[in-house]
C-alpha cells in the first residue's frame, strides 16, 4: 500500500518544481525529500524523477502519481474537516502565514486566546508577505492567511479559497518633524509630489499600491530608499530622508522627530484571512478566524 506522507512528498515536489522547494513547503530537509521520494520509487517499482540539469523533473509515470497523490491528500483533508467538525474541538495543528505588521499587531492577543480556550490546538505562525502566504495557502502549505487589500486596489484571492475579514486599518503619512507640512491637521497625498519617498520592496504588492496611488494623484514618485520594516521606513523618515505611508496596525512606537499626518481623503488597508474551501467545516480554522477577528476589534477600537 502506497504511504501517506511519502504521496504528500511527491505531491510537493509536482507543486514547487523543486527538491528545496518540496522541502521548504513540508518544512523538512532536502535529504529527508530524497529519502521519501527513494522509498516511493521502490514502492511503485519505477523511476518517479529523473535529473533536469541542477534540478530534477517527475517522469510521466510520476506526474500520473502525482494527479493521484493531490486527490487523495484533498479527500483526506476533507476527511480531516469532517472528522474534527463531528468531534466540535479545535485540535491538532494549524499553520499560519501573516505579513509583519498584521503578526506584531494581531497574533499575540489572538494566540493567548486560542491557547486558553482551546488547549489542544496546536498554532504554528509564519511570517510572509500576503502574495507568498495566500500562494502557500492555495498550495497546502498553510491552513490559513492574513492579507490585504488597499481602499483603492485589491488582492487577487484564488476561486479555492474563502474569505473573512478582520479589520479596517487607517494610514498616516510620516514626514520628518522639520517638514514645512508638519504641523498641518491632515494633508493630501498631492501635497508631497516634490518629496523623496521610502517605500516598501519593489514587486511588493504594498509598493505596487503607492506606486499606483501617487500616479493616480499626478505625482511621479521619487522613490529613494527602500525599506522591508516599517520601523526601519520610520527611522528613515526620522533622519530627514524622505516621507512614507505607515499604517497603524502593529505600528509600534514612533521614532523622535517624526510627525504622523492623517490623510484626509482616508488611506486604508482591508485585512482579511483566507482558507482553503475544503477546510471550511474545521473548528480550528473558525476559532483561530474569530481569534483574529476579536483581536482586530480590541485594535479598532483601543
Amino acid at each position: 500500500m502506497l504511504n501517506l506522507e511519502r504521496l504528500r512528498t511527491l505531491d510537493a515536489l509536482a507543486r514547487h518544481g523543486s527538491v528545496s522547494g518540496a522541502a521548504g513547503g513540508l518544512h523538512v530537509t532536502t535529504s529527508a525529500v530524497s529519502q521519501q521520494m527513494a522509498k516511493l520509487e521502490r514502492e511503485v517499482g519505477q523511476p518517479l524523477l529523473v535529473k533536469n540539469g541542477r534540478g530534477v523533473r517527475l517522469t510521466d509515470a510520476g506526474r500520473l502519481l502525482a494527479d493521484h497523490a493531490a486527490r487523495i491528500i484533498s479527500q483526506v483533508e476533507l476527511a480531516q474537516a469532517d472528522v474534527e467538525a463531528q468531534r466540535g474541538c479545535a485540535v491538532g495543528e494549524l499553520r499560519v502565514g501573516a505579513f509583519p505588521t498584521a503578526l506584531r499587531g494581531l497574533f499575540p492577543d489572538a494566540l493567548c486566546a486560542l491557547r486558553a480556550e482551546h488547549p489542544e490546538l496546536r498554532v504554528l505562525t509564519r511570517e510572509l508577505e500576503p502574495e507568498e502566504s495566500m500562494a502557500a495557502v492555495v498550495r497546502g502549505d498553510l491552513d490559513l492567511a492574513v492579507a490585504i487589500d488597499w481602499y483603492n486596489k485589491r488582492m487577487p484571492v484564488p476561486g479555492e479559497l474563502v474569505r473573512a475579514d478582520l479589520l479596517d486599518d487607517a494610514a498616516d503619512v510620516a514626514v520628518p518633524a522639520t517638514h514645512p507640512l508638519a504641523d498641518r491637521p491632515a494633508v493630501d497625498l498631492a501635497d508631497f509630489a516634490d518629496d523623496d519617498w521610502i517605500s516598501w520592496n519593489e514587486g511588493q504588492f504594498c509598493y505596487e499600491w503607492l506606486v499606483f496611488t501617487l500616479r493616480g494623484e499626478g505625482i511621479e514618485p521619487r522613490i529613494r530608499h527602500i525599506a522591508e520594516e516599517h520601523q526601519t521606513q520610520l527611522a528613515f523618515v526620522a533622519a530627514g530622508l524622505g516621507v512614507c505611508v505607515t499604517p497603524r496596525l502593529g505600528r509600534g512606537p514612533v521614532p523622535a522627530g517624526v510627525r504622523l499626518l492623517p490623510v484626509r481623503e482616508a488611506v486604508r488597508r482591508h485585512i482579511y484571512v483566507v482558507w482553503r474551501a475544503d477546510a471550511d467545516r474545521r473548528p480550528s480554522i473558525r476559532a483561530a478566524v474569530d481569534a483574529l477577528r476579536a483581536s482586530g476589534v480590541r485594535h479598532a477600537t483601543a
